[in-house]
């Protein structure tokens, strides 16, 4: 919800106090033919946006018509013709329209094609953001009489020009026209990549605007505080009141679009965060065992396994039935999206990496985006029993190592993991050591300092042979 109330503001913000500069030296705009000019210019310019074809071509053309178009409006503020105001509404609109409807994000207003409470949610934030957008327009338009008007249009403009000519250049790259090099990837990259920047620099806008009343705001107090005369007094008392309302919905104004960015930035766009896994291991019969009451509730359990290199293996296990026990365990990672993991929000399990919602019957089957499945594992009643051996499959999916105490074999000295150059597998065991002359001994005759298998190693010592791997 708060992602699309950003990006309408984004998009249309800078225009909306650009049409309030627009307005205020000119007569004021009657309220049917403005709103019915605004209403058409954006549902035009949002179908533009929408159906806009990925060709560059047709995509410099309209970044140039839009850059002159911008200089016109310039030219334009010289004269106040009230028809020349429509005409600038309406085409200034569409522009910020073309922009908003070309946002691919804006697809994701909901992911099914019935009414359900994200869409209306998201439409809800679509309608207050625009409606907040209007709001600031007009608080910019009644407010810029007490301030310089042109550095404010001059600066506004500025903030359209500088992502407009960043497309321009990349366009102009893309079409080998320019060169590429890295001052103008640079150039690019700070003004294309940098929505949220628009925001603050509105809210600062509107703080300058504020700032402008303040001191009228002081002087209508003491003139009120100073007048005894009845007539004088009420209206002075008048003058302040309207003032200070004036002054209070532009902080109010700021705040709203500084604070509704710094949320967004902050906390909507960050990626759900991971519970914390519970450690666990393995018991002497090289076997995990988990009580069945720990995870027959529903919920997502998440558990970590550190294997003997270090690797540290996550795996969930959650009952996909709540009316009976039918359980899934999964390694917390896919195939497709990597080790990012699952969380679960409600009653859904979310992939971190893409957003997708897995349907919870459906874990512990292969495919898709669902997380990658444990095999050789079983319960009963009392217990869930994974082996070494499955859970040992996992080290393949998972990049984070922990640092731990090892044991070099060949001359017993101790060190990390982590800080240890050489190691070899054998057996399905790692080991370390602390020089290379240990590394080569070993690997020359393995069996000569290995005692014992690792606990839970069923394989035969021939099959383990064979399937040692230098690392």
């Amino acid at each position: 919800m708060s992602h699309f109330f950003v990006t309408v503001l984004q998009a249309f913000l800078p225009v909306a106090l650009l049409l309030g500069l627009h307005w205020s030296h000119r007569s004021a705009p009657r309220l049917r033919p403005l709103v019915w000019t605004t209403l058409l210019a954006l549902l035009v310019g949002t179908l533009v946006g929408i159906r806009l074809p990925s060709s560059q071509t047709v995509q410099l053309i309209l970044t140039l018509i839009q850059l002159v178009a911008l200089a016109l409006f310039l030219l334009s503020q010289f004269t106040q013709s009230s028809k020349l105001g429509y005409l600038w509404q309406g085409l200034l609109i569409i522009g910020a329209a073309v922009h908003w409807g070309d946002d691919p994000n804006l697809t994701a207003l909901t992911t099914t094609h019935v009414v359900n409470t994200d869409l209306l949610l998201n439409i809800s934030a679509v309608i207050l953001a625009f409606g907040w957008v209007a709001f600031s327009a007009v608080l910019c338009g009644m407010m810029v009489r007490r301030l310089p008007r042109w550095p404010l249009l001059l600066l506004l403009v500025v903030l359209l020009v500088l992502p407009l000519s960043g497309g321009l250049m990349l366009l102009l790259m893309k079409l080998q026209a320019l060169g590429l090099t890295k001052p103008r990837l640079s150039f690019v990259a700070h003004v294309t990549n940098n929505g949220a920047a628009l925001n603050y620099l509105c809210a600062l806008l509107l703080a300058l605007l504020s700032a402008g009343f303040l001191l009228p705001l002081l002087k209508n107090r003491q003139q009120m505080q100073a007048t005894d005369e009845a007539i004088a007094k009420r209206k002075a008392t008048a003058d302040y009141r309207n003032t200070r309302r004036t002054f209070t919905a532009a902080l109010v104004a700021l705040l709203v679009v500084a604070l509704g960015q710094l949320y967004c930035d902050q906390v909507a766009s960050q990626p759900p965060r991971l519970s914390e896994a519970q450690p666990v291991t393995l018991g002497p019969d090289g076997k995990l065992h988990i009580p069945i009451e720990q995870v027959r509730d529903g919920k997502l359990h998440r558990f970590v396994w550190i294997a003997d290199d270090g690797k540290a293996v996550r795996f969930f296990v959650i009952n996909r039935y709540p009316d009976r026990l039918r359980l899934g365990v999964v390694f917390d990672a896919c195939l497709l999206c990597g080790d990012q993991g699952y969380v679960m929000e409600g009653n859904q399990v979310i992939c971190v990496a893409c957003g997708v919602r897995i349907f919870i019957p459906s874990i512990g089957k292969a495919g898709g985006c669902n997380p990658v499945p444990i095999e050789g594992w079983s319960n009963d009643d009392n217990e869930l029993v994974i082996s070494y051996a499955s859970l040992a499959v996992g080290a393949n999916y998972f990049s984070t190592v922990v640092s731990m105490d090892v044991v070099d074999p060949v001359d017993g000295s101790k060190l990390t993991n982590l800080k240890a150059e050489h190691k070899y597998r054998y057996a399905g065991k790692t080991y370390f050591f602390a020089s290379e002359a240990n590394y080569n001994k070993f690997r020359d005759n393995p069996r000569s300092f290995v005692t014992a298998h690792p606990a839970g190693n069923t394989e035969s010592a021939t099959d383990n042979a064979a399937a040692d791997e230098e690392e």
